[in-house]
């Protein structure tokens, strides 16, 4: 069995869909959800869902080793990035080499780097006028959005699209491919 921890910092939509996706798989169980935000509504999702969610502190992350010692105790084998905002520290990057995916909601390496998440990549894309955007799946390295694309699909906008509905397309790129490709690359590479 093929062990995931997803880690998440807001509202949870794509933790739940990727814990409902994998609910009755054989093969690919999610054991955790790690969180940095106490008010963060994934904790809600998770407690309806029956899926332990676990708050942890700056300190524990990228300072102190409590993270990954965790990690190693619940026999992690891959780590989901699902809307998670900080930076992997090194000694993750180590113990988890090309086992650690995130999604972005643009296509990379376009609206990449610090502070591009959300809202604020949707109005980037709306403001340069782009004719498509999409969602990028890839490995993480030690740079933000740098990572080896594992996969990109596009969708087309017309001049008429506000940044929210282009989080809403994105969204639903997001809800109907993440968890496929996280189960395609997990059991590839599992």
């Amino acid at each position: 069995m093929i062990q995931i921890v997803i880690f998440a910092s807001g509202s949870g939509t794509n933790a739940e869909n990727i814990i409902k996706y994998f609910s009755n798989s054989q093969e690919i169980l999610v054991t955790n959800v790690l969180c940095n935000n106490p008010i963060a509504k994934v904790f809600e999702r998770c407690e309806r869902l029956n899926v332990p969610c676990s708050l942890f502190e700056k300190e524990d992350f990228l300072k102190n080793d409590t993270v990954l010692h965790f990690l190693q105790q619940e026999q992690t084998d891959f780590i989901i990035l699902a809307g998670f905002l900080w930076k992997i520290p090194k000694n993750l990057l180590k113990a988890f080499p090309n086992k650690i995916i995130n999604i972005h909601p643009a296509l990379l390496p376009k609206y990449g780097g610090k502070g591009m998440y959300g809202m604020h990549v949707h109005k980037a894309v709306k403001a340069n006028n782009e004719l498509e955007t999409g969602i990028t799946i890839h490995f993480i390295n030690e740079n933000y959005d740098e990572g080896a694309i594992i996969f990109q699909v596009k969708t087309m906008l017309s001049p008429e699209d506000t940044p929210e509905m282009i989080a809403e397309k994105i969204h639903v790129l997001e809800q109907e491919h993440f968890p496929k490709v996280i189960e395609n690359e997990l059991l590839k590479n599992g």
